[in-house]
């Protein structure tokens, strides 16, 4: 099992940022690859970036430049840095995480960007 606890969401103005922390804790390395996902209101989850085990990033085509995935060397805080935000990066933002065993999400941060 592993658990996630979202933190660092709150309200900003456009152009500004914000830093998300994922705290993982349980079984931390069965874990294969994390990632940021968000869901804004009346739309479906997207995926906003990933990491895998070897460090190896990708992201959203919306987000590119403007957002970095990183993890610690303890590989048990997972952060979003959020540069340059927009009002359409409004959303709620969860942590996931997925081992052999399936797949894992936090409670969710909310992220509100007001223009």
């Amino acid at each position: 099992q592993v658990q996630l606890v979202e933190s660092g969401g709150g309200l900003v103005q456009a152009g500004g940022s914000l830093r998300l922390s994922c705290a993982a804790s349980g079984s931390i390395s069965s874990i294969t690859a994390m990632g940021w996902y968000r869901q804004a209101p009346g739309k479906q989850r997207e995926r906003v970036a990933g990491i895998n085990s070897s460090g190896t990033t990708n992201y959203v085509n919306s987000v590119k430049g403007r957002f970095t995935i990183s993890r610690d060397n303890a590989k048990t805080t997972m952060y979003l840095q959020m540069n340059s935000l927009k009002p359409e990066d409004t959303a709620v933002y969860y942590c996931n995480a997925y081992n052999y065993l399936g797949s894992y999400w936090g409670q969710g941060t909310q992220v509100t960007v007001s223009s």
